[in-house]
């Protein structure tokens, strides 16, 4: 299509849509073919997504090749804010365990970290869950029960901890750390909570 087609397509003034037309080919979007009338006609979507994601591929290589020597990860307690956020971090810990996972989340949650769960099970890496029924994840140590709603426990690898709440983009906010006495006394209370379970469960059995 001519500049002049989209404009009268689109109902956007001529000098707008050549503007964006512009852009469009300069960001890979788009192709001018060079004719009597230039005319523009739209990249694939393959070819598209394609392009940018070998684009940001080369990025990271380079990203990771300038960047400097990164410290050792400081063993504070950092507050991790944002339900995006907190997901990204939940993500991250899950697929950079070496032994083992105990996390304690809703099952609305856990769908979203699915994937990641089912890798780390397909690697070898003991997990332990505790969430509501019917939830089912084959390979998986599983214990059923009623929890707080937004509340999340993630303990990996005996050395990392993630605690907190995950409600909503402006109202979950969730603390991370690796001292090892948080860390211990999260296990501790993760631990006490099973037993707790299994008891519950012989006397309804």
């Amino acid at each position: 299509m001519t500049g002049y087609e989209v404009a009268k397509e689109t109902g956007i003034s001529r000098s707008n849509v050549y503007t964006n037309l512009a852009s469009l080919v300069e960001k890979g979007a788009a192709y001018l073919i060079e004719e009597k009338a230039k005319k523009y006609t739209p990249i694939p979507i393959d070819e598209f997504c394609n392009n940018k994601i070998r684009q940001m591929k080369e990025l990271k290589v380079k990203l990771i090749e300038n960047m400097p020597k990164r410290q050792a990860e400081d063993n504070g307690y950092i507050t991790v804010q944002g339900k995006i956020n907190i997901l990204d971090k939940i993500k991250n810990m899950i697929s950079q365990a070496k032994e083992r996972i105990y996390i304690s989340i809703s099952n609305e949650t856990m769908e979203t970290i699915l994937p990641y769960l089912k890798e780390s099970i397909s690697k070898g890496l003991k997990v332990v869950i505790i969430s509501e029924r019917p939830f089912k994840l084959e390979g998986a140590v599983i214990y059923y029960a009623k929890r707080e709603e937004y509340q999340i426990r993630l303990i990996v690898d005996s050395t990392k901890v993630l605690t907190g709440e995950i409600i909503d983009e402006n109202n979950s906010t969730c603390l991370y750390s690796k001292k090892q006495n948080l860390v211990n006394l999260f296990k501790e209370s993760l631990k006490n909570e099973i037993k707790l379970i299994e008891l519950t469960n012989r006397k309804d059995d």
